[in-house]
């Protein structure tokens, strides 16, 4: 019985003993040293206002049609009355609509997002992928990303490493 508590012992101290190795990357760091990232959220920024003043256009004629009815309301009919609340009505779900689909979680510019920054995404992750491979890591984190990373030693991040595999080194 001792001899298979020894042995189970050892085994357990053979395992814990092979060493893992671990790597931390920037990803905001890296993000930032990669011009097509740059230019594509540059894009996304300048698609995201025009979409944005389409919308605030429409809510603005909404917010002058319900003033003028406000201003003209005492000397409409009934009928009258219903049109104009019906029209204020409908420029406001227009307004909804619009902006549900442009800004929606299934919008246009999650849409655009995705088309833009995945190939980017995509790039880094071979990079990174190849660079574990090769270096045997058994584990990279994200220290941009990780609010659980206390501390990392700067002798373990290998984000220039990922961005001159990029072809972005310094």
């Amino acid at each position: 019985m001792k001899k298979i508590i020894i042995m189970g012992l050892m085994a357990m101290a053979a395992m814990t003993t092979t060493a893992q190795k671990f790597a931390l990357i920037d990803m905001d760091y890296i993000l930032k040293n990669i011009p097509a990232y740059e230019r594509a959220n540059e894009q996304l920024n300048q698609v995201s206002k025009k979409w944005q003043a389409e919308v605030e256009a429409l809510n603005t004629e909404a917010s002058t049609m319900y003033k003028n009815y406000q201003n003209e309301v005492v000397f409409l009919s009934q009928e009258q009355k219903k049109k104009r609340q019906d029209d204020i009505l409908a420029k406001e779900k227009e307004a909804s609509e619009l902006k549900r689909k442009y800004f929606g979680p299934e919008g246009e510019l999650f849409k655009k997002r995705e088309s833009l920054m995945s190939p980017i995404q995509e790039e880094i992750y071979n990079a990174v992928k190849d660079i574990s491979e090769l270096r045997g890591y058994s584990l990279i984190l994200d220290r941009a990303n990780d609010s659980g990373i206390i501390f990392g030693s700067p002798k373990i991040d290998i984000s220039n490493e990922v961005l001159e595999k990029l072809g972005y080194g310094r």
